[in-house]
Order: structure tokens, then C-alpha cells, then sequence
């Protein structure tokens, strides 16, 4: 059976134009998908059980019994962590915030690694964005800044940017004009019209100087900065300047090197400063493919988009103190339940092994670093293969993702609603 119009549950592009075939309980076919989508709905390495650690082995279990156990452990600890969240639906997010509040928990998603300073930026002067829709339609400037999206996010270009045909640009790889900024050469900036070769670290300087020379001081930038000559920025600034509408999409390359939430603060006042001359905005590209999710879910909840610790019975957020890695690394927290993420993955060194001493609970489908680090692991459906729910695109357009079949595993939204009725049963009145 074909079934059209899937969206795929992989990165922040949400492509909502897929076509799958299934047959039973397996998809054997992906079309319009990239690379990416076809490995994550064509992926058959499952566990298939719950598993529970024994010694140096695994032993399987049910489901009853390692949320029961998952359950005891969280009410046992004085200082439990809930973190990841971004690879799940809406509602299970939701049920994770409620289960983090009666356990006087802390509850944390993937932004902590990755567009947390985007987040702390956008709350320091705002966001000037719109959706992707308007992008494809109208941007004949597009900006890619410390992000490789053939590699990351394969179809942003085919789809919203550069080879995407809008309603005022019929030809869009001519119409179009497109400027990659990164420190290396990647196979992004293979087809740009404009590389911008900066030296590591030198983001902040380079926003600096655009700005200057948006507002007309060109006497004052000097011959270099940050290894971009004077006149590579001389030509940048006059190719934003020319462009009817604009957009500037930044990736980790901006929000996790030197300067962090500041380059995002200088980039979203350069959008502003060309604002004055011309339509621009600027967006994250979001990686996680509901990790935009989880802040909306945690900020409609809770009033804060991530690093929300229920401590004190409320909730109180500070990033550097209340972020999952540098609880982890002062040694905190005495338990932790990973939820559609990886963490053992990712995080530095000294966290993954703080992870590995406590007891680490992961409800995930897949087995990954963190199963190695864990002491139970609970798999559960793939949400937009065999489950369902809410994500949020990167620009913050919610889609419903569909349940393909009707397969054998739980929902992330099951087991946390049964895992939090034990709590309650627990924890008591």
C-alpha cells in the first residue's frame, strides 16, 4: 500500500511531500525522501524487548516491570533529570513536563546543545522570522551562516531555498543569489555565488562589520577581519542590500563557537539594520526534528523553552546552572531518564560518565551510545512510522505526523502516561 503526503519525522524541514509504501508492519519504499528520510523510515535494527542490566550482560524484561522499576527509581532520587525530548511527539513532551513537576525534577531537551544560545538571543532582542513558505516565495538573497545543509538538512534547498521555484521567482537557481559564510569550504558553499571564508571564532566581528557598512561607515572597517578582506565584505553587505527579500539561516557554526548567544544577538541586529533598506529575516535551522517542539511545549507549560528545574516546587530556569550538561558535570543529579535522544552521544566526556555511575533509564526504539551507559531501556514506536502525534517545523509551524501501520510497540505517550501514573501511585496525594 502507497500512501502519500507523509511527513518525515528526521530533521527540522518536516517534508510533509513523501510518498511510502508499506507492506504489514514494514516500509519497503521512500519517494521524495533524502538520503536521511529513506535510512530512518527503511531502518529495521529495533530492539525489540525492554532490557535490563545485569552484571556486564542484558537481560530482557516486560514492559510492566522496567516502567515499574524506571518508576522507583525516579521517586528514590533527591535530584532526578529528564532530558532529550526532541525526537518525540508534542503530547509526550507534554506528559514529560507534568511527570518533571511531581518529581520536583529537572527537565531539560537537545537545545541545551545546540540553539540554546538562538533561544537566549531571541528573548534578548527578539525574532525577526517568518515562515518557510514565504522564504520559497519571495527570497531572492538567501543566506547560509555556520551551516552545511546538503549535508544536514538535505532538502532546505531543494524544497525552500535555492533550487525551489516560488510564486515571484519562476526560476529560482538564476533568480536567486546565494552566500554561504563557514570556515571551511563545504559542499554548501560548492554552489554559492558568494563564500565567505571566516576564521574560526571571528563570527562576531564579521556580523560587526556588515553592520558597520549597513550603516554607511565603510571609511571605518580596516583591510582584514577575521580573514575576510575588506572588499569579500564591501560585496556581502551591497548583495543584501540589493535584495528585494532576504533571509539568513545560521547553524551551529554560530550558536557553539566563541561568542555563542552574542552572535546571535549581532546577526539578529544586522536582520534589523537591513530592515531600514530592505524585507530580511533570519531563522535557526533546527536540527531535531521536533526539537523546535519541545520549546513550545516546555514554554506553554512551564513560561521557559528548556532548562526548567522543579526543584523548589515551581519553575525556575538559568541556563549554566539548571542545563543538563552542567548538572551533569557538578554531579548533581542522582538518576536520569533520557527520553528520544542520545546524550551518551554527544555530551563531554565527564557527563556520559557521571550517566554511566547513576541509574540512566533511556525510552528509545533504537540501541545507541546511551544503551551503554543505561541501566533499563525501554523501546517504543517510531512517531510518523507506527505512532503519531505533533512536531513543530523549524519556523514553528505545527504538522501532524501520521501513523503509517499499526505495529507491536508502545508509544512514547503510553509508556510515559503509565510511567507517570506510577509516580503519582508513589509520590501519593
Amino acid at each position: 500500500m502507497k500512501i502519500d503526503d507523509v511527513v518525515c519525522p528526521f530533521c527540522g524541514c518536516l517534508c510533509d511531500d513523501l510518498v511510502v509504501e508499506v507492506e504489514g508492519t514494514r516500509v519497503v519504499s521512500v519517494e521524495n525522501g533524502c538520503t536521511l528520510a529513506n535510512e530512518k523510515f527503511m531502518g529495521d535494527h529495533r530492539l525489540k524487548t525492554p532490557i535490563h542490566r545485569e552484571g556486564k550482560g542484558w537481560k530482557e524484561t516486560t514492559y510492566d516491570e522496567a516502567i515499574r522499576e524506571t518508576a522507583e527509581i525516579l521517586c528514590d532520587a533527591d535530584r532526578p533529570l529528564l532530558y532529550g525530548w526532541s525526537g518525540t511527539h508534542g503530547e509526550a513532551q507534554s506528559i514529560g513536563i507534568h511527570l518533571a513537576e511531581i518529581l520536583g525534577a529537572l527537565v531539560d531537551n537537545t537545545s541545551t546543545v545546540c540553539h540554546g544560545p538562538s533561544i537566549l538571543a531571541i528573548q534578548e532582542v527578539g525574532h525577526p522570522g517568518c515562515t518557510l513558505g514565504q522564504v520559497k516565495n519571495r527570497a531572492d538573497v538567501v543566506v547560509y551562516w555556520g551551516t552545511n545543509p546538503i549535508d544536514a538538512h538535505p532538502r532546505h534547498m531543494s524544497r525552500y531555498t535555492t533550487f525551489a521555484d516560488g510564486f515571484f521567482l519562476k526560476e529560482a537557481f538564476r533568480d536567486r543569489k546565494l552566500i554561504v559564510v563557514d570556515v571551511r569550504k563545504s559542499e554548501s558553499a560548492n554552489i554559492a555565488d558568494e563564500f565567505v571564508r571566516i576564521q574560526p571564532g571571528g563570527d562576531y566581528a564579521v556580523l560587526s562589520a556588515l553592520r558597520a557598512i549597513v550603516q554607511g561607515k565603510r571609511g571605518i572597517i580596516p583591510p582584514s577581519v577575521a580573514g575576510v578582506s575588506r572588499e569579500q565584505l564591501f560585496r556581502v553587505a551591497d548583495l543584501l542590500l540589493s535584495a528585494k527579500f532576504g533571509a539568513i539561516f545560521f547553524g551551529l557554526g554560530l550558536t557553539m563557537s566563541r561568542g555563542k548567544s552574542k552572535n546571535i544577538r549581532n546577526a539578529i541586529e544586522l536582520t534589523e539594520e537591513l530592515n531600514r533598506h530592505t524585507k530580511f529575516i533570519i531563522s535557526p535551522m533546527r536540527g531535531h526534528w521536533n526539537v523546535y517542539g519541545s520549546n513550545e511545549v516546555f514554554t506553554w507549560i512551564t513560561g521557559y523553552p528548556y532548562a526548567v528545574d522543579f526543584a523548589r516546587g515551581i519553575a525556575f530556569y538559568n541556563p549554566g546552572e539548571t542545563t543538563s550538561v552542567d548538572v551533569l558535570s557538578r554531579k548533581e543529579c542522582d538518576a536520569c531518564l533520557v527520553v528520544a535522544s542520545d546524550p551518551g552521544a554527544h555530551f563531554p566526556k565527564a557527563c556520559a560518565e557521571h550517566l554511566a555511575r547513576i541509574p540512566t533509564v533511556q525510552i528509545d526504539p533504537h540501541v545507541n551510545a546511551t544503551t551503554h551507559l543505561s541501566r533499563i531501556q525501554i523501546p517504543v514506536a517510531v512517531t510518523g512510522i507506527d505512532a503519531e502525534g505533533t512536531a513543530y517545523r523549524m519556523d514553528g509551524v505545527p504538522i501532524r505526523t501520521r501513523m503509517l501501520f499499526r505495529g507491536t510497540y508502545p508509544s512514547d505517550t503510553a509508556v510515559l502516561e503509565q510511567l507517570y501514573a506510577i509516580v503519582k501511585e508513589i509520590k501519593g496525594p
